[in-house]
């Protein structure tokens, strides 16, 4: 069982700034692909950011230009760094990781979700 540990949420005013981490552990052999989801009260959860292996990445256009998201592959770690929040942007924060565990059985696991609220 592959577990996914979040940390980094909290409370932050307009325009400040906040970094979110997630942590991969247990037995894996290969992450393909590890991102970032959010789901706002009355709303469906929506992608964030991903980050696949290759370096590619992918962002909502709601966020282009002020996250930025980045893998630590040796920690099996990756982070949110997000700048110049916007109300808009408070949400239950999910990380997702997609991989293969040594017998060769691919996983998806989520992350308990981690509380982001930005005061206007």
């Amino acid at each position: 069982q592959v577990r996914l540990v979040e940390s980094g949420g909290g409370l932050v005013q307009a325009g400040g700034s906040l970094r979110l981490s997630c942590a991969a552990s247990g037995i894996i052999k290969s992450i393909n692909a590890m991102g970032w989801y959010r789901q706002a009260p009355g709303k469906q959860r929506e992608l964030v950011a991903v980050s696949r292996s290759g370096g590619t990445t992918n962002y909502a256009d709601s966020v282009k230009g002020r996250f930025t998201i980045s893998r630590d592959n040796a920690k099996n770690t990756v982070y949110l760094q997000m700048t110049n929040l916007k109300h808009e942007d408070t949400a239950v924060y999910y990380c997702n990781a997609e991989g293969y565990i040594p017998s060769g059985r691919p996983f998806a696991s989520w992350g308990q979700g981690t509380q982001v609220t930005v005061s206007s």
